[in-house]
């Protein structure tokens, strides 16, 4: 593939920079306001489209939310393997899990914002599918806590408490970073928790 920048730009890779750029601006847009307030001639006005054009990409604000869900759910998937990565044979496996899902947070504040505000005020189809996209994240995380040597005898439905548990502090920990809530003593606090939670994990007879 050709890295010159003045090399012909096919019509395939005009088209996905369109969408990406709307993905972009509708993710800077919410976090002013919710999604379903959102208007495609202002998304259309802020990526520099016609309003048709929208309807290239995507047939509504909502499937436009759904998108979003995706790139979302994609960038929690990735922290997760970034922390399981980072805490290969370490001592202290929870300190570096907290410091690198608090770079994560700081890297993606929009993703995580879009997030903790549309599961719950989003669109219903928005809701339903971060809910469903929340329970896959959570899966992934009670399979990587299932190689943990006390949690190895652990039921499914206990490491799936678990891993929810984990997932909810997260999120937690995400809404305390959102503009104008930035909360300094948030990594203290969450390694605290984090210990408090997997202290009581260790002492768990599961079923």
């Amino acid at each position: 593939m050709s890295t010159d920048p003045a090399a012909p730009v096919s019509r395939s890779q005009r088209k996905e920079r369109t969408r990406a750029a709307i993905l972009d601006t509708a993710l800077t847009l919410c976090e002013e306001e919710p999604l379903a307030a959102l208007s495609l001639r202002a998304i259309a006005k802020e990526v520099g489209i016609v309003p048709t054009a929208f309807y290239r990409h995507f047939e509504s604000i909502e499937d436009l939310g759904l998108a979003l869900v995706d790139l979302s759910m994609r960038t929690l998937r990735e922290a997760l393997r970034e922390i399981r990565q980072a805490c290969t044979d370490i001592d202290d496996p929870i300190t570096l899990s907290i410091d690198t899902l608090i770079a994560n947070l700081k890297s993606h504040p929009r993703i995580y914002g879009f997030v903790v505000k549309e599961r719950v005020a989003g669109p219903p189809r928005v809701r339903q599918a971060m809910s469903h996209g929340l329970d896959l994240v959570t899966r992934e995380l009670a399979t990587d806590l299932a190689r943990l040597p006390r949690c190895r005898a652990w039921s499914t439905d206990d490491l799936n408490a678990l891993a929810a548990l984990l997932v909810e502090q997260a999120l937690s920990a995400a809404t305390a970073l959102l503009p104008g809530t930035a909360d300094p003593a948030l990594p203290s606090r969450l390694l605290s928790q984090s210990r408090m939670l997997l202290v009581g994990a260790q002492n768990w007879e599961s079923a």
